[in-house]
């Protein structure tokens, strides 16, 4: 997100934009030049920083892909929505608000990101580590949004099935925004097509 809190001192806003600068050169250099050309050197040169402060930003090169800053944005939304919405719900509108509030050069910079990892095998493969990390992030927001009460094996295989309905979108390249929802939308909904179909072929072997 653009804008910086003005609760933040000088010392918090200054590490946010370098944090920022260096991103945003990795990147150039990245579509100029190809990910694995592009050494952690040249990106900290293009972003006046020392490889080492480059390093306390992003612990490794593929990290400067990988993370994904609207994680935590997403998901104080999710645990903030009207605690009588069902978890799903309040998911997809949480997803809905974030979104919107995206500049439209914040959105082309995610479009940018994604097709990044989608295209390159390397980070294709480590995004799956980072799949991982998101359903513990999101098993704790659900755990937050609940109250601490629900069970914590229940509570990770609903994060793994929504997880898994967002990975349901992909086909070789980043899924659209209107995609993710729908997805959600799915479950929400209990399938109802294959609940359908399914239905039909019980009462025709009947």
């Amino acid at each position: 997100m653009s804008a910086e809190p003005e609760t933040l001192g000088l010392r918090e806003r200054k590490k946010i934009r370098t944090r920022a600068t260096i991103r945003e050169h990795a990147m150039r250099l990245f579509a100029e030049q190809g990910y694995a050309e592009t050494t952690v050197e040249q990106i900290a040169e293009a972003a006046e920083v020392s490889p080492s402060t480059l390093f306390r930003y992003f612990p490794s090169k593929e990290r400067l892909v990988l993370t994904d800053d609207l994680d935590p944005v997403l998901l104080t939304s999710f645990v903030d929505q009207p605690a009588d919405l069902p978890l799903l719900t309040a998911f997809r509108r949480s997803i809905e608000s974030v979104f919107l509030r995206l500049s439209p050069e914040e959105r082309e910079q995610e479009e940018r990101r994604q097709r990044l990892i989608y295209s390159v095998p390397e980070l294709r493969a480590a995004q799956m580590d980072e799949l991982l990390r998101t359903i513990d992030l999101l098993g704790q927001a659900v755990t937050d949004r609940l109250g601490g009460d629900a069970d914590p094996f229940e509570v990770r295989v609903f994060a793994g099935a929504l997880a898994g309905a967002v990975l349901g979108t992909v086909r070789g390249e980043p899924p659209r925004i209107s995609e993710l929802l729908r997805a959600i939308e799915v479950l929400e909904s209990g399938f109802p097509l294959v609940r359908a179909i399914e239905a039909a072929r019980t009462s025709g072997s009947a």
